[in-house]
């Protein structure tokens, strides 16, 4: 063969092997990508051809892959998980970032997302989520202003049940029969601080609400009144990390104990009240609509004369008769007044109180108040001083905020003993000019040796009663509002039901009071919420124009709007 023709040869399979090839070859990257991507990609995540807003997902994909996964939809992201991760973990990482108040909502939402059944958790390794509900802002709220005698109907919630799943069906659940307010823990008596809250005094703590305005947010979004209650004076957490602030031992000039416990700031120490004051004005501006303080006094029990004060300085060691009965020729030993009522936070007169009157079923509530004895003279600052000076400049600065101010007191303070003013410093006189809403603790079971009854706890028409009238007349004329704590658990009586739950508010807005807040340890309001759509639907009985047991009031809708 000539060489010319095998060159030819030669040449045209070069040619055919070439184009085999080239048939063979992608004719461009990107074309397989998108392929791929098509592929790959659910329908739920896909976007749209005329979508422009639709952004590529913002985590980062794992290097190891080499294909690109979901796109994100608008309010949500896309997460690469590491192998072994669950789901409950990523839902806490992404809380903070979503509209959902709690991580087990979330982690149902992810789950719901993707397609998951309920009892998924584990992950594979590079394996991509649907995260719902990403924010593009944090959540911020308005106080919703109110007169402050708006009706308040109310429950209490601890922090931890507030910033839980169970706590949120609570809430639905007060709303659901009648309920317009709840009262949540920003500070507990053990001094435990709730919220997320950065001062030099307080250090790392547990959290349980972790975004207040989005827990207010969504009471708004509930037509319901944001009540934050903060416990003052009695800190457990604060003396134990800096003994300092507490009460001091005038004999062992050490911390004063209460009964052999630490638990107590000293009331008039600047500091204290400096503290407690920053942590209120920093509530205040999360969108709460009210402040509530509780533990506003100083300490009632413990050997009161060993307990020295800052304000006590440059003042001589109590006179032994400074906690004498006004009339009385004997002396009332300190540690047996005030007796802490397990975990209810009211106060036990013991039977060394003296009986006031005797009192049955039949007259309970119907006597007028007798006027109390003259008080006796004193000299320099008192324990009531010191408390109504601390209040005068908390209101100053927390007024201008558009938030109301409560303050808890104890029911007893209603009968003005001189012993248990000079305790607690708790003159209600005083007190109701530097607030808008006065809340005396009166349940009735914490009434004991009072009246001449032998079982306070099961005569609430009584208590409730008579404790109203003391504290309409004591306060008259200084515009502040009477919204009692009304017993919500059994202790200390046989008669606890829906029906005690009614005797309570009606007895309470029979004699003056506003609105009502209803205190149970435990958060169970199982009597309430049963009580509740009975006294609305007995409201107008036999067609009176004043209602039986409340007004109904509700925030204003125009306003919960304008927060949304």
């Amino acid at each position: 063969m000539r060489h010319s023709s095998i060159r030819i040869i030669t040449g045209i399979s070069c040619l055919l092997f070439a184009g085999a090839a080239w048939r063979l070859a992608p004719h461009s990257t990107n074309d397989f990508v998108v392929q791929a991507q098509t592929a790959q990609t659910p329908k739920a995540a896909v976007a749209k051809s005329d979508s422009a807003k639709l952004q590529p997902a913002t985590a980062s994909v794992s290097k190891t892959s080499a294909l690109p996964g979901l796109i994100a939809a608008p309010v949500t992201e896309i997460y690469t998980a590491k192998r072994g991760e669950a789901i409950p973990t990523i839902a806490r990482h992404y809380l903070s970032r979503t509209s959902y108040l709690t991580s087990s909502e979330l982690a149902d939402a992810i789950r719901s997302a993707n397609h998951k059944s309920e009892d998924s958790n584990f992950l594979k390794s590079n394996e991509q989520l649907i995260i719902p509900g990403i924010l593009a802002a944090p959540v911020t709220e308005k106080t919703i202003p109110v007169a402050k005698d708006f009706e308040v109907r109310a429950i209490y919630l601890t922090g931890f049940m507030a910033g839980s799943e169970h706590g949120l069906r609570v809430i639905r659940h007060w709303r659901e029969v009648g309920g317009n307010a709840v009262v949540f823990d920003i500070k507990d008596s053990d001094g435990s601080v709730t919220i997320p809250f950065e001062h030099p005094l307080l250090g790392q703590h547990n959290v349980y609400v972790h975004d207040v305005p989005k827990l207010v947010h969504f009471l708004h979004s509930q037509n319901m009144h944001a009540i934050a209650r903060i416990a003052m004076f009695r800190d457990e957490r604060l003396v134990v990390n800096h003994p300092e602030l507490a009460v001091q031992s005038r004999k062992n000039h050490t911390a004063w104990r209460e009964n052999g416990k630490l638990v107590w700031t000293d009331p008039s120490n600047p500091k204290v009240q400096d503290y407690d004051i920053a942590l209120a004005k920093y509530v205040a501006g999360l969108g709460v609509d009210e402040i509530q303080f509780d533990y506003v006094r100083f300490p009632a029990e413990g050997d009161q004369q060993d307990a020295q004060f800052v304000f006590q300085k440059d003042q001589p060691q109590p006179a032994p008769d400074a906690t004498k009965e006004p009339g009385k020729d004997v002396i009332v030993k300190p540690d047996v007044i005030l007796t802490s009522a397990k975990a209810d936070r009211g106060t036990l007169p013991q039977t060394a109180a003296p009986v006031q009157s005797k009192g049955t079923k039949a007259n309970a509530g119907s006597r007028k108040p007798k006027a109390q004895s003259p008080k006796p003279e004193v000299h320099g600052i008192q324990r009531s001083d010191v408390i109504a000076a601390f209040l005068k400049r908390a209101y100053s600065e927390l007024h201008p905020t558009g938030v109301l101010l409560s303050l808890d007191v104890f029911g007893v303070m209603a009968w003005q003993r001189q012993v248990d003013l000079s305790h607690t410093g708790q003159d209600i006189v005083q007190m109701a000019k530097y607030c808008d809403v006065l809340s005396p603790m009166i349940y009735p079971s914490h009434f004991f040796g009072m009246d001449g009854i032998e079982h306070p706890g099961d005569e609430p028409a009584h208590f409730i009663g008579e404790s109203m009238d003391r504290f309409e007349l004591i306060t008259k004329g200084s515009g502040v509002v009477i919204r009692p704590w009304l017993q919500a658990f059994h202790w200390r009586t046989k008669t606890y039901s829906p029906e005690y739950i009614k005797i309570q508010v009606e007895t309470a807005r029979q004699k003056g009071g506003v609105g009502f807040l209803f205190w149970n340890a435990a958060n169970d309001y199982s009597k309430p919420f049963t009580a509740m759509p009975e006294m609305k639907s007995a409201n107008y009985k036999d067609g009176s124009k004043d209602p039986r047991y409340f007004r109904g009031d509700e925030l204003p809708t125009s306003t919960i709007a304008q927060n949304k």
